[in-house]
This record gives structure tokens, sequence and C-alpha cells, in this order.
């Protein structure tokens, strides 16, 4: 290996003196890491994690430091780098782990991920925090007096970071770099959070730029991740082998059976977490009968068919002493079934009293701040009206990575139910990322983690807060000054410190799929990272969507569900109206938009003065128009586009091309006058205001989304995802119009979409012993109304998911969709080398000129399709072909 460089006068550094730089180029045949030298002046800022600068192609590229090593496979000689941007390093180890499988999953390149998972920089930001970080470090000098005064009766508690080997991240109150001789130092260090000053407290309570938590012993050979001590990726339980990883396993078959694991299916026991130890090895995989003989050093043995003495017995028929049998009939002595789980057997001369409690600075305790001793304790009425609900934050307390699919209750404070999981996460040491669909769910959840935590303790990361304010709190995140993150889709990627839970709401949302490259969808990213952190997952929802419940029937998590008899207590009253009976006692319901029920039923709520809410599935005015005489629908004589009317008093519209048609003649008959084919929300509102006369009348939608609204008698016309909450318990009845539009919608997640978005609206009602109804306007035989009269999405999703099992559709198989045109998707796939049993279907038309392949596989070679479309990707980009191939793995569209 040779030097080079443009000036003569550096020297590379003394220890590791090479970095493999990870370029921001999208090019998939340049998704690698290449090799550059660290000057000795850069040595101690060069650190895993940085941005820097680099000659690249003769241009000069951003790019990531990825790690630090002693010497390149490169023959030639290397380049310096050329600048460190910044000395921050804000791509956490943990991060950059989940990228790369992020990429490979979704045949995508590392730097496309990376460009996702870390926002852009903002100088100014850096420069305020570097600041505090300057002041904290002189407020170090007073640091033994604070200690000695912190002794005294009354005086507040001082937060010590344990001391913890070398070889591990030690989060603490320190400047962003660390100096080069403690990150080289080869013994363990001992190092104390240091002592804040009250006005130095006060001002990280208010506005959270307390002093950076930077791990003190990361260094570029070594870097450190926020994983358990055993933690090994060659042993790796990868789902479905989608990590690639030589360790993976089968999770069982697609009924369940032996393979189903509970909360305690991940848990570790003494050395390696030795479940069902009757059926695997030591510390050895045996997820069923047939994985106990090949089972990976260092995972975990599952599926005992009987729970011995600290064993756990996973659907047993009779618990052994001290085992914690799941779906018990008959619990043997010390069993508690899923509510009391298993001690986790801990090394009793480290003393950790089966807490959870292991090496290194918890997130509370990195960022100087933990939870009082009765703060975040769960509220009665909350997870308690949940069987397993209990037993689950106990599994969170005690650090196991306890994995579930929550059904929410109807009028469920679900954002508070939330809050309740990362504060007993928090107590138990760890940190929390919690993911939500939309702003208005954020600011939900941004209230209740502030009541049930505290100040100082959490950040919420919007888009809305402009790019300096959002940066802020990404830093405060990397820093590991909080241990727990909420925000939309972009969270997904945020740092804390030792990843204890990981949370997503409503992941049947579709604005939870990523619009850009490579396209990930934020429930998987958060599942493969709780997969890869070895860490505890909720994905609740008031619906349940076909990926949850094949998690439930492969064993890889438990259902928190209510008993049926909460479960009646809570629900409102729903009918549906346009079945026969409802028909021969209203034979005019056949035509009217609203049914004599449903306009009795909202007059009943208004004359209680109770809110109703309308939900209509289109916005606007008459999004489509036809002929009033032939009924043909109305269409654009420039573009073919259909035409729509915004308002009561405009001109036709193309939705196309905008262009108005004021002279618009039906080419069929000649005839000028036009009817409502489709009716939208504010056509709704107006023929609403005119039946409920004196009654004020409210529209929310994408003009205007209303967060909430006053209990009081109004009536609220919504579109899908944007209806408020009402204050007071709920509205006085929830009329379902339109369902038409949602079940006939071309779409394999037709029915589940509207399934969720009818129970997302339906939750939202009083109970029925307070007078809530729910009128949903369709035919009480269809699948989804019978699920929604039961308040049952689990038997749905289950209908659902053995539907598509039996078509081979998603999440029973997985599909990759290769669009582009003719000529480049057939140049893509005669390069593509498919696996065996991969079928292809197509071509289907897409937009622009542009046609469609669908690949699909079973889901144990979904790794090998990845892999094989981003080798055939890289193979055209290295050939410099012109027309771009677009290639999404598991897309949320297939027709």
């Amino acid at each position: 290996m040779g030097f080079k460089g443009v000036r003569s006068e550096r020297e590379p550094a003394e220890r590791l003196p090479v970095a493999r730089v990870c370029v921001d180029v999208p090019l998939p045949h340049l998704d690698r890491a290449f090799d550059y030298l660290v000057a000795a002046s850069d040595d101690e800022a060069a650190q895993p994690g940085v941005r820097v600068k680099v000659r690249f192609a003769g241009q000069l590229v951003s790019g990531f430091l990825l790690e630090r090593v002693e010497s390149s496979e490169h023959a030639g000689k290397l380049a310096y780098l050329e600048k460190i941007v910044s000395p921050e390093r804000v791509l956490d180890p943990e991060i950059l782990r989940l990228a790369r499988a992020v990429a490979q999953r979704y045949a995508g390149n590392l730097a496309d991920v990376l460009r996702l998972a870390v926002p852009p920089r903002h100088a100014r930001v850096e420069a305020k925090a570097a600041e505090s970080a300057a002041a904290a470090a002189t407020a170090t000098s007073e640091a033994p007096a604070a200690l000695a005064a912190s002794a005294a009766p009354g005086a507040p508690a001082v937060t010590v970071a344990p001391v913890a080997s070398a070889a591990r991240a030690v989060d603490v109150i320190a400047p962003t770099t660390a100096a080069p001789a403690a990150a080289a130092a080869p013994t363990a260090a001992v190092t104390t959070a240091a002592a804040a000053t009250p006005a130095v407290a006060q001002r990280e309570a208010e506005t959270g730029e307390g002093p950076p938590a930077e791990p003190a012993a990361r260094s570029g050979a070594a870097p450190a991740v926020g994983l358990p001590a055993s933690f090994d990726g060659a042993a790796l339980v990868a789902r479905d082998a989608e990590l690639g990883s030589a360790a993976s396993v089968k999770l069982g078959e697609l009924s369940g059976g032996a393979a189903s694991a509970g909360f305690d299916a991940l848990s570790g026991g003494a050395a390696s977490g030795g479940l069902g130890a009757a059926t695997g090895g030591a510390g050895s995989v045996g997820i069923d009968a047939e994985d106990a003989e090949d089972g990976a050093a260092g995972s975990v043995g599952l599926g005992a068919s009987s729970g011995g003495a600290g064993s756990v017995g996973l659907d047993v028929e009779d618990g052994g002493a001290g085992s914690g049998g799941l779906d018990v009939e008959d619990g043997g002595a010390g069993s508690g079934g899923l509510a009391e789980a298993v001690a986790v057997t801990r090394d009793a001369a480290a003393g950790d009293a089966a807490r959870g409690e292991v090496d290194g600075a918890s997130g509370a305790e990195a960022s100087g701040r933990t939870l009082p001793p009765r703060q975040g304790v769960a509220a009665a009425g909350g997870w308690d009206s949940y069987p397993t609900g209990p037993g689950y934050l106990r599994a969170l307390a005690e650090g196991r990575p306890a994995r579930a699919v929550w059904s929410a209750l109807p009028g469920e404070d679900w954002a508070t139910r939330i809050a309740e999981a990362a504060a007993a996460t928090v107590r138990g040491g760890r940190g929390v990322v919690v993911v939500v669909a939309d702003a208005r769910d954020l600011e939900r959840v941004d209230r209740a983690l502030g009541a049930v935590l505290g100040p100082g303790l959490h950040v919420a990361l919007n888009a809305a807060l402009g790019p300096a304010e959002r940066y802020r709190r990404f830093l405060a995140a990397s820093r590991h000054q909080v241990p727990v993150v909420a925000g939309t889709r972009a969270a997904m990627w945020a740092p804390v410190p030792r990843l204890g839970l990981v949370v997503i709401w409503d992941d049947g949302d579709d604005v939870h799929a990523e619009p850009r490259a490579p396209y990930p969808h934020a429930r998987e990213v958060l599942l493969t990272r709780a997969q890869l952190a070895d860490c505890a997952v909720l994905a609740g929802g008031f619906a349940r969507t076909g990926e949850a419940q094949l998690l439930l029937e492969t064993g890889w998590a438990k259902e928190i569900v209510a008993d049926r008899g909460t479960l009646r207590r809570r629900s409102p009253a729903i009918m549906p109206t346009g079945d026969d009976p409802q028909l021969a006692r209203d034979p005019g319901a056949v035509s009217a938009r609203l049914p004599s029920l449903a306009w009795q039923t909202a007059r009943q709520a208004l004359q209680a003065a109770a809110p109703v809410l309308v939900q209509v599935p289109r916005r606007g005015y008459l999004p489509a128009v036809a002929c009033a005489e032939c009924r043909t629908p109305a269409r654009c004589p420039h573009c073919s586009g259909p035409l729509g009317l915004p308002g009561a008093r405009d001109v036709p519209v193309c939705h196309w091309c905008g262009r108005a048609s004021a002279a618009y003649a039906c080419p069929a008959c000649g005839e000028r006058r036009l009817r409502a084919s489709v009716t939208g929300a504010r056509r709704t509102a107006e023929e609403l205001g005119r039946a409920f006369p004196g009654v004020p009348v409210r529209t929310s939608g994408r003009d205007e989304v209303l967060s909430t609204v006053p209990a009081e008698a109004s009536v609220v016309v919504s579109t899908p995802g944007a209806e408020p909450v009402a204050d007071g318990g709920g509205y006085g009845a929830v009329l379902l119009l339109d369902t038409w539009a949602l079940l006939s919608r071309s779409d394999l997640r037709a029915a589940e979409e509207t399934m969720r978005r009818w129970l997302n609206a339906a939750a939202l009602a009083r109970p029925a012993g307070a007078g809530g109804k729910v009128i949903v306007v369709a035919d009480g035989s269809l699948a989804p109304v019978q699920a929604l009269l039961r308040w049952d999405p689990g038997w749905f999703a289950a209908r659902e998911l053995a539907e598509r099992r039996e078509l081979g559709f998603p999440p029973a198989a997985r599909m990759a969709s290769v669009t582009g045109t003719a000529a480049a998707v057939a140049d893509l796939l005669g390069q593509t080398r498919l696996p065996d049993g991969a079928e292809v279907l197509g071509p289907v038309p897409a937009a622009e000129d542009q046609e469609r392949m669908l690949l699909r596989v079973s889901r144990s070679r979904a790794g090998d399709l990845a892999r094989a479309l981003h080798e055939a990707a890289a193979m055209r980009s290295a050939r410099k072909a012109a027309q771009p191939v677009r290639i999404q793995v598991d897309p949320a569209d297939l027709f």
C-alpha cells in the first residue's frame, strides 16, 4: 500500500491510518466502502461516524467515515481525506448496522439509506451545541463540591455512570470529541457524570440543550454499539433469512404451533438465556424440534415440551416449577403464565437482581436525568384492561425483548399507553423509539410523553419544526442526552442509548412507506432494528395488518388484546344499514346517501348535545360527474381526464390537466347538464347543513385538518385519516358513508385499508353505555362489516392472511416490482440471476409509457432475490445504461 496526496507535507496517522468511507454516490456498482488515508493532523477528529469530504473521480464528494483500520487491501496508493466536515459523530454504529441490513433487504445502496437516516448538517446548531459542551466542561471543576453537597440531607441526587470495560461504550457528559489518549487507553476507565449547577440543570430541563453525552471509550478500532455483551453477528436469529445471516432459523410454520415464542421469546438466561433447555443445546437455537439439533451458539432455545425449573414453557399444558408457561392450562408452582413471564437468571456476583442492569450507562443515566420513584407508573384502567398488559410492562422494566402486537380498545388513550410503556423501558435503563403516522399523532404522543416521563427525557422529531430545531433535537438523541425519541417516519432511524423498545402505531397507514429509494417501510425497519438490537417491539393500532398477523402466527410476537367483556363495555353500538332487513323497512336507503337510520341516529346525538362525525372517503365537492341524461362519465375533451366540480357555482375542471370545460357537452347525447357520480366531503357538509338547520357543520380534510372539536352539538365531516378527537368522551354518533368507494378499489389491500379507516373512526365514538353509536352504510353480510360489528380486527386479519397465502400474495410471499421502459426492464431481468422458484408476472402498464414486472418468491428466498436485483442493477450501472429502472421490494401497491 502506497500513499499519495495533494499536499506532500501531510503524514498519515500513527494509529489506524486508513479510513473506510461510504461515499455519497447513488450508483449501485459503487456501493462499497473506499479506503482513504487519515492525516496526522486529522487523527483526533477523524472518528467513525463523522462527515468527511473526499476526492472521488476528480470531484469533491461528501461521505461518512465508517471505521478506521491499520491497513488497506488496495494495492495502489491511497489519497488523504480532504476535509473533516465536522467532528460531530452523527452516524451511530447501531444505525450503521441497521442501514446495511435495510440496504440488503430492499436491494438498495448504503449511501441512499444513510441519506434517509442522517439529516442534513446545520452548522450553527452544531456550534451552539459545542458552546454548551464547553460550558459543561467548565462546570466540571465544581463537581467535587457538588458531589459533597449531594450527600447533605435534602440535596438533589447526582447520577454516576457505572464502571465499564474499555471495549464497551460508556455514555457520559463530555465534549463531542474525546482525547486520543483516552480513546486508546488499554485499561478500563472509571467515569462519572459531571454534576451540573442549578442554573445548568434548569436550562437543560427547559430547553433540552444540555451537554452532549458522547461515548468516552469509542475508538476507531472498535466502534461501540448499544447491544448486549453476548451479541454475536454470526449467531443472529434473522426473520425469514431476510438479513442473509448464516445463523438464520425458521420461525415455525405459518400456522404457529411449537414456534410460538411469547414475551420471553428471546430473553437471555444464564450466559446464553437457555430457554427450553430440554430441546435446544447449550445456548443453541431451538425454535422448534427440528432446529434444536443445529442451533447456532449464543442464540436461544425455544419450544420446550414442558417448562422445567427456571425455564420457559411455551404453549405447554403443564408449566413446571418456576416456569413461565404461556397459554397454560395448568400452571405449576411459581407459574405465572404470560403475565408473570419468567425471571431471567442473572450473574449473582454482579448483583443485577433480575433488573436488566448491564454494563454501561443507561439512557437516563447518560443524560444525567432519571425517573422519580413513582414517575411514569401505569395508571389504573390502562394496561391492566388487557390480561397480558401488566406482564408486558414488567418485561420492559426488566429489559427483556418482549414482542407484542397490540389491538387497542375503542376510545383508548393510546398515546398515554405508549408513554407508559416507554416509562417502563426507561426505568429499566434502556432507550425507546416511537414512530407514528402524522403530525397530529405525534402531538398526542409528545404531550403524553411529557406528562408521563416529565421534562428533559424525550424529544419529538417533526419536519414542521424547521431544519435548525429538528437538527438540534437529532443531536440530543445522537449524543444520547435523552432516552426516548418520538417522531414520524424519519424517527425510525433515531439513535438512542441502549435501545430497549421500538413502537409503531397504526402500521397499516400508507405514510409509513418511504417514497425515496430504496423505499423502506417503517414497520420493517423497526422490526429489523429490534432483531439486531435484541429489544422489545410494540406494534399497536385499532386495526391489524396482515404483516402483524403473520408475526403472531409465526410466534415471533404475542398479542395484547382485551377480553370480550371489557370490549363490550368499551365499544359503541355498531349497526349496519344497507342489508335486506334494513332495506325492507327503508326502501329509500337504496339511493339515499343518508338512510333514515343514519339520519335518526345523528339527530338523537345532536339532541343530546353531542357531536356527530361523518366520514366521507372523497375530498372536494363533486370529484366525479356524469351526463344527467345518459349517465356517461364526463371526460376532458383535451386529455380525456375525469371532470369534477370544485364548487356549487364553478365550471367543470379536469383532474389531470387542470383545464376548465365551461362549454362541455356529452359526446354521446349532446346533453349539457351534469349530475354527481361521486360526492365529496364539501358537498356532504352542504347537504348536512340543510338537513340539520342551526347546527354548526365543520369540515376536516386536506385544506384544514382539525385536531379536536368541542363537546357540543355539531356535525364534523371528515375524510379518512383527518378525523378530529371530540372532547368530553367522544362522539355521540359516527356515520360511515359511501363505503362502496373504499371497498370497490382495485387494490390488494382494499378491504384491509377499509377496515383500518372504519375502526379508527369508530374508536372515536363514546361507549354504548354512554349513548355512542356507529352507523355503517353497507351490507351487513360483508366480511369487513362483520368484523366491525364484533370489533374483531384479529379475525379479519387472519382471514385476509389466509386468502393471501392461498393466492401467493404478500405478506405470505415476497414480491418485488421492476418499473421502466420495456427495453430497460428486459435488460435488467436478462442480467438477473433469479433464485430457484421465482415467478415473473407481467408486464402490466405503468405511468409515462412504462411497464412493470412483478417478481415473486417465497419468504425464505427474499434475501436471494434482493441480492440478485442489486447485482443486476450494478451491472447496468457499470455499463452506464441510459434508461433507469426502478426496483422496489415489497411495494405498497401491486396493481
